[in-house]
């Protein structure tokens, strides 16, 4: 295999006859393929030889070479059956990919066989509707509108000692990580094992081992090879300690891993995540273990995060670049900066919806594995002392030595969130609390103070009831009935989530400035959320539950049995029927839960999922209780 495999084309190159000439000279490059973000987060994956990209390259680069049938890709009440056709416009404007397959081997050069990945716009009806393009046309309404503001608000600029007209552009950073399961196939580890392990802090920082340290260096080194920077590769918290077979290779392996890498603009970010999620998983298939990015792939265990940073600079024309959010007095923020947490906060059970959208990070997001459950911030005891507070939803990030650190991190995304439509919502909302710190004049210290307002405090722009600010363990110093009341209440399905756009429709006018998410994208990606939600209860869930309840059997013998296991026994068994066994009479939650979901009774279903979640639980513990009780098994 030679050396010469490239890995980006940058926008530099994206002209015709540039692109001839890398093509040519790179005939292990067999393809390319359009990648359009459905609102689902999905992204398409088309093979075109490259021999016909480059017969037509005219109309690839800058017109509508490619169509999709819009019911293959996740635009519910947009792309009808008989309005099916979507078209794929190319993005010249950001980086493109070289996928390679590393199993198939081009007989001319002996190198992998790649495909050239071009990201597009999904256009229906001579309009944009896909989840790129939505952030994309967040990202400019947000510069647009940051600097109408500044113009018509030139005091704003005065503690910068700048004037508007030294403005270049709006720079909006984000960066995202990611964190994730892997295993060796076909591998199970107890749940008690796994807990244990975790309360331990056994695996945390410790070293990787094996084929799982291979995986993880290929894969820092072709990230560094696709110009993604990488930071840093760890364990996480998740896992146990894997087995040497006879042959000195690990298998039983169950361990979740951390990948960071370095921030970019909101739109190559998102981009770049979506590739990075591919390379990591083939990476380590390649090497003999599974990935799996679910949020919460193991009940009563730390599941994984994605947490989404968010960042807003200036560039000058002398080229000299300022942090907005950065505080130039003795403050945690800058005027900008406060407006944008608590635009962010406030409008967050609207932008929820979009970062939460399945049962599985619902899941994640419960008290006790450092995940937020709360809409609260954190900033520090003292300008002069970082918080470090990992209980909050949206913290801040700070490094007194490096002003342009400064930024929010958001903790509530999984890596199944969709990273564009999440940016886009944050952006949007950092701009509504942006608006009203600076169109109304507020000072750092008004500001401040109705950040870190009480519950019952007056405030003009965030919520009478509600808190905002805690610099304390919101899990272990508030009891639950008072996160609710500060904080307001974490929704526990994904029905739940969605009613957002109907409770707080004011807030979601916030996500539709300039037509960004219009009424038909958010009925569509509600749509489809709630079919996807639905489908998994019906068709995964409880099928999962069926196999596991059916696992749950009589282990005791009658003869050697105390009182006790046979009332274990008896609880238990009362249970499954309860759960999973239709009488005459009685009907089981399964069944109670498709039949509302069969009438389109989705606030009954939620109600009876969170009945089965429940009832599920108590079944494990119970059947726990009931085999650790016997002698004989």
């Amino acid at each position: 295999m030679s050396n010469n495999l490239i890995y980006t084309i940058p926008k530099k190159n994206h002209n015709k006859e540039d692109l001839i000439k890398i093509l040519n000279s790179h005939p292990e490059i067999k393809f390319v393929s359009l990648v359009g973000v459905d609102l689902a987060g999905n992204d398409t994956d088309e093979k075109i030889p490259v021999k016909i990209f480059i017969k037509d390259i005219d109309s690839f680069l800058h017109g509508t070479a490619v169509q999709t049938d819009g019911s293959s890709v996740v635009l519910p009440g947009i792309a009808t059956l008989n309005n099916a056709k979507v078209d794929m416009i190319a993005d010249i404007d950001c980086n493109w990919f070289i996928d390679y397959n590393y199993d198939f081997l081009d007989s001319s050069t002996n190198n992998p066989t790649g495909t050239l990945r071009i990201p597009c716009f999904l256009i229906h009806e001579d309009k944009a509707v896909d989840s790129r393009h939505i952030l994309k046309h967040a990202i400019d309404t947000f510069k647009q509108s940051l600097l109408e503001l500044l113009k018509n608000n030139p005091s704003t600029l005065e503690s910068l000692k700048i004037s508007f007209d030294d403005i270049d552009d709006i720079l909006l950073t984000s960066a995202t990580e990611l964190e994730f399961w892997i295993k060796t196939p076909n591998d199970k580890a107890q749940i008690e094992e796994l807990c244990t392990s975790q309360v331990l802090q056994e695996q945390y920082w410790t070293r990787t081992k094996g084929n799982v340290r291979t995986a993880l260096e290929k894969s820092l080194l072709l990230m560094d090879s696709y110009g993604f920077e990488p930071e840093m590769g760890h364990k996480e918290v998740g896992g146990v300690k894997a087995k040497l077979d006879s042959t000195g290779h690990f298998n039983h392996i169950m361990e979740q891993l951390e990948i960071d890498w370095k921030y970019s603009d909101a739109l190559q970010a998102a981009d770049n995540e979506l590739f990075i999620r591919t390379l990591v998983k083939e990476t380590f298939r390649e090497n003999g273990l599974e990935v799996t990015f679910l949020a919460k792939p193991i009940d009563g265990v730390a599941g994984s995060g994605e947490h989404t940073h968010l960042g807003v600079s200036l560039k000058l024309k002398n080229g000299k670049i300022l942090n907005l959010f950065n505080a130039t007095k003795n403050h945690f923020l800058s005027t900008i900066g406060y407006g944008a947490i608590m635009g962010l906060l406030k409008n967050y059970e609207i932008m929820n919806p979009f970062i939460s959208s399945t049962t599985d990070s619902l899941k994640r997001l419960k008290p006790g594995f450092e995940a937020p459950v709360c809409i609260v911030t954190s900033l520090g005891q003292s300008p002069e002392i970082p918080s470090r507070n990992r209980t909050i939803l949206a913290g801040l990030i700070r490094d007194p030595q490096n002003p342009l650190a400064t930024r929010f991190e958001l903790r509530s995304p999984n890596p199944f969130t969709n990273t564009y439509l999440c940016i886009a919502a944050s952006y949007l909302s950092m701009l509504d609390g942006i608006k009203y710190a600076v169109e109304n004049n507020k000072s750092e210290d008004e500001l401040l103070k109705e950040l870190s307002k009480k519950p019952n405090e007056k405030a003009d722009y965030l919520e009478y009831s509600r808190s905002y600010r805690s610099e304390e363990d919101v899990f272990e110093d508030f009891t639950e009935e008072e996160r609710n009341q500060f904080f307001g209440h974490a929704p526990s399905t994904v029905f739940e989530n969605l009613s957002a756009f109907d409770k707080y429709n004011e807030k979601l006018n916030v996500l539709k400035v300039n037509n960004v998410f219009t009424d038909k994208l958010i009925n569509s990606f509600r749509l489809a959320t709630l079919t996807r939600w639905s489908t998994e209860v019906v068709y995964r869930l409880i099928p999962q539950y069926t196999n596991e309840i059916r696992a749950t059997k009589s282990l005791h013998c009658l003869d050697k049995a105390l009182d006790l296991d046979v009332s274990n026994w008896m609880s238990i068994n009362e249970l499954r029927h309860l759960i999973m066994k239709d009488s005459y009479h009685t009907r089981s939650l399964f069944t109670q839960i498709k039949q509302s979901i069969n009438e389109n009774d989705y606030e009954k279903a939620s109600i009876l999922h969170l009945k089965l979640d429940e009832n599920m639980e108590t079944l494990k513990e119970l059947y726990s209780t009931y085999k650790k009780n016997l002698l004989d098994i």
